[in-house]
């Protein structure tokens, strides 16, 4: 499921912004990320900077699960926002959202969408992704985004492969605070 997660965080960043084409470039009925990171990566790259993600977990359901672990998973909600710094340097910002996008498939994950809406800094997505040995996940993405900040919610509906089921909402924001520290 790890490997699911981050290609769900290159998605988030790689929705910043689009134009109105058709993503399924191929016109296979399957928009794989790279036809995706395609089509947002002519529009907008993000500038380089000093970043704060912010990560909050909405809700989970694990009914599947053992209590234990379900009371684990909600005690996630308890601790509030998540915020992290990072430094997205020139280097970074020039290789754009493709890049993110085919670091994602070289995690292992086996990700395509069922629908890929970036249009004027807003995103519509549903990601299926699949990971051997982990399982896999239908993420439904939606917010906007520029290439300075972004606002994303996801709720991810995913199967292991012991067949238990989890469903869990989470909203993510990054947020370019200022140049990078020297």
């Amino acid at each position: 499921m790890r490997r699911i997660v981050f290609a769900t965080a290159a998605t988030i960043a790689l929705a910043a912004c689009g134009g109105n084409s058709s993503a399924d470039a191929d016109g296979d009925g399957e928009i794989t990320m790279e036809e995706a990171a395609a089509k947002t990566g002519d529009i907008v790259k993000p500038q380089p900077g000093q970043y704060r993600a912010t990560v909050e977990f909405v809700d989970v359901e694990m009914p599947d699960a053992p209590q234990q672990v379900q009371d684990m998973m909600r005690g996630m909600f308890d601790r509030g926002p998540q915020s992290h710094e990072f430094c997205l340097t020139q280097e970074e910002a020039d290789q754009g959202f493709e890049e993110m996008a085919r670091q994602a498939q070289d995690g292992g994950s086996d990700c395509t969408f069922e629908k890929f809406d970036a249009d004027g800094g807003s995103i519509d997505a549903i990601m299926n992704c699949s990971a051997e040995g982990e399982g896999e996940a239908r993420m439904t993405l939606t917010g906007t985004g520029s290439a300075t900040s972004s606002n994303m919610t996801m709720v991810m509906d995913a199967r292991g492969p012991d067949g238990q089921s989890m469903k869990m909402t989470m909203k993510s924001s990054q947020e370019r605070i200022g140049d990078c520290d020297a």
